[in-house]
């Protein structure tokens, strides 16, 4: 919690009301010192080296670069976009071709080992990578939304992969109002301001219309076919994932003295580790029953950000919303936490159909992959089933 005792300091998450767990910086304007240019240009080559089958080849002659100094004195925006780069080119490395290596070589392994390190993340692709710093708008005055927003590191490039992310990140600077009001409402509660509690969860309820609306927006650009073929493969962990379990489990990160030389098994890249559901199951005090899947998101908790998920668990500890709406019987109250309820149950409603028919149904007739498996190698249908029905019940009664 921050020195104030409250919550309502967004920026001591590294959060903000206009964007959210987006970063707050521009991420396109962030300069690198020249020492990373070849690691930019390879990344930004990334659409034509992957299409010539020659991501391999090219990254096997990229010189190891030593970024100690880099990880001392860079600034948090340039550290974070060198991991964009970096994490990029390591997805690229182990999926650029039908079979993943056995190990990372060490002009991948040894840089994305010490940013990861650096900002307290895991060394390979994450969603913070993946999205929040992976964005540029149009009009730097304009809007983050879908009119205005592009993403700045694709893998392949084109408008479905594009799309996927951009509407990841117009969702996330839409729900910055939500965590604007979440981190008010312990101190409303605290206070027993009435008022203001009922006048945080009307407006939470409104912003919450507006990001179901974006998220239904995902087939407009996105096809469901593309996804799972062109999208999808480069986004893949490998904890849990059959294709490295005749390579010990994991990849082994050439020249990182930590590791011993034993492979090391990480999660993939999924929305899952946006933050915005978790804070919301915080303020509103969802909790979910052991499974797979709960055992899952905890680990994947860890695959935040540092800020980002210190926020989460200072809203946990100090949200008595629940409490307070019980115990003071007020029906009108009472049906404003039930509708924020339901439109956060709404949200994952949305989100398993879009496992459904973008995964499950895409892949009955494949390669035979396992179609209940996620990108971040858990089973994954039963169980966001059992987390939206566990929501949606925790309405109260009015």
């Amino acid at each position: 919690m921050t020195s104030s005792g409250t919550m309502a300091d967004l920026a001591a998450y590294d959060i903000s009301a206009e964007r959210g767990f987006l970063a707050a910086f521009d991420p396109v304007a962030v300069a690198l010192p020249a020492q990373l240019d070849p690691v930019v240009a390879m990344a930004k080559a990334l659409p034509e080296l992957l299409l010539t089958d020659q991501v391999r080849p090219r990254l096997d002659q990229m010189a190891c670069l030593d970024l100690t100094d880099f990880c001392q004195t860079g600034a948090d925006a340039a550290l974070r976009m060198a991991m964009v780069r970096y994490s990029f080119l390591v997805q690229a490395y182990v999926w650029g071709e039908a079979t993943p290596p056995a190990s990372l070589p060490k002009s991948l392994a040894v840089p994305i080992w010490q940013l990861a390190e650096r900002l307290g993340q895991k060394p390979l692709l994450p969603y913070s990578s993946y999205v929040l710093d992976n964005w540029a708008m149009l009009d730097p005055n304009g809007p983050i939304d879908l009119s205005n927003v592009y993403m700045i590191q694709p893998f392949t490039g084109g408008q479905d992969e594009a799309w996927f992310v951009t509407v990841h990140v117009a969702i996330e600077a839409r729900a910055g109002e939500l965590l604007h009001h979440a981190a008010q409402l312990p101190d409303a509660v605290a206070r027993e301001d009435h008022g203001a509690v009922t006048d945080h969860l009307s407006a939470m309820s409104k912003v919450w219309d507006e990001v179901n609306a974006i998220f239904d927006r995902m087939p407009e650009k996105c096809d469901p076919f593309v996804y799972y073929h062109r999208v999808r493969p480069w986004i893949h962990g490998w904890k849990d994932n059959p294709a490295f379990e005749t390579q010990g489990g994991g990849l082994v990160y050439e020249g990182v003295a930590e590791t011993g030389g034993a492979p090391q098994a990480f999660r993939g890249q999924t929305g899952s580790q946006s933050s915005i559901v978790p804070a919301m199951d915080a303020v509103f005090g969802v909790q979910h029953a052991s499974d797979p899947m709960k055992a899952y998101l905890d680990e994947l908790h860890y695959y935040r950000p540092p800020a980002h998920r210190r926020f989460i668990d200072d809203l946990r500890a100090a949200s008595t919303l629940r409490t307070y709406v019980e115990g003071r019987g007020d029906g009108a109250l009472t049906g404003l936490y039930n509708d924020c309820i339901l439109k956060l149950a709404q949200f994952r409603t949305q989100h398993l159909e879009y496992a459904a028919r973008y995964i499950n149904k895409q892949a009955k007739d494949s390669d035979g992959n396992d179609t209940d498996v996620g990108t971040g190698g858990t089973p994954f249908m039963k169980y966001l089933k059992k987390h939206r029905d566990e929501a949606q019940s925790h309405t109260l009664p009015v």
